[in-house]
């Protein structure tokens, strides 16, 4: 599927923000993230939508799916489990796995099911740090891996910067974008902090604000929260760009920013990124 750019005007009558793929609804019914799909040959088209490129004097740009990906999950419980002092065989790690991401992995797919018991803390999970950590370490437990304290190194190797995989599009783009003089905003449905994550990969430079919702008390596709990071840049919301991957992301049109949506990538693969320079940069 090529990427999609949704300008203010592709707004429904009733004011509700147009819909790049699925559907835009309550947050907690939108994904985290979107499943890798691949572009065919790795190409990124863009349809052009309203804004002109030559507008663009912001970028705002989703964490999860859009600059990083989790780490692949047979990877995660790998590791998780060695830090618990075990080593695991590869078979029983695929199928540890395999469970763990029906059950539910913080960026990874939503869970098949939500136990009653972890219902409040679920809903609640990107706007407060202790709800994000029971949530998701309450859904690992429903897991039985008969490894001690399994549940919460699986946690906390999300929490850790070596958990994720920054796309290899996501430095050149930023540098590309700081060289230009356009600021750039991470705005992030999320429970944690992930500034060390930049950090520890050496782009913190180039991130200028980050609204990351349980610091903003905003979920995407709340407006507030499109509009908080266009108050931490100091840009007019409609002279923005949101970029993301998912419809929680185009939210943002109601906001009056214009919103680019991304395809899917797979890991290794770049996530297309490079469209932002084609519509934020001046033509030479």
């Amino acid at each position: 599927m090529p990427a999609r750019l949704i300008g203010a005007t592709d707004t429904h009558r009733q004011g509700r923000p147009a819909r790049a793929s699925g559907r835009v609804g309550r947050v907690h019914d939108v994904p985290d993230h979107a499943e890798p799909s691949p572009t065919p040959n790795g190409v990124t088209h863009a349809t052009r939508a309203g804004a002109s490129r030559h507008r663009v004097q912001a970028v705002l740009v989703d964490f999860h799916g859009t600059l990083a990906q989790v780490e692949p999950a047979h990877d995660w419980v790998v590791a998780a489990a060695a830090t618990c002092g075990v080593e695991l065989e590869r078979m029983r790690a695929t199928a540890l796995a395999d469970r763990l991401l029906t059950a539910g992995r913080a960026g990874g797919p939503l869970p098949a099911r939500v136990p009653p018991r972890l219902a409040e803390l679920w809903a609640d999970r990107d706007l407060y740090e202790h709800a994000h950590r029971a949530a998701y370490t309450g859904l690992a437990e429903t897991v039985d891996a008969g490894i001690e304290g399994f549940a919460e190194a699986l946690y906390e190797r999300v929490l850790a910067p070596e958990g994720w995989v920054p796309y290899p599009d996501t430095a050149p783009v930023l540098t590309a974008l700081r060289d230009a003089g356009i600021p750039v905003a991470v705005v992030s449905n999320i429970g944690f902090d992930i500034r060390p994550h930049f950090a520890a990969w050496g782009l913190a430079d180039l991130v200028d604000a980050y609204a990351l919702s349980y610091e903003v008390g905003r979920c995407k596709p709340d407006p507030g929260i499109f509009l908080r990071a266009c108050g931490m840049l100091r840009v007019d919301p409609e002279r923005t760009l949101m970029v993301g991957d998912t419809p929680a992301d185009a939210g943002a049109v109601a906001a009056g920013c214009g919103v680019l949506v991304l395809p899917a990538a797979g890991p290794g693969r770049p996530s297309g990124l490079g469209t932002v320079l084609d519509l934020a940069l001046p033509s030479p």
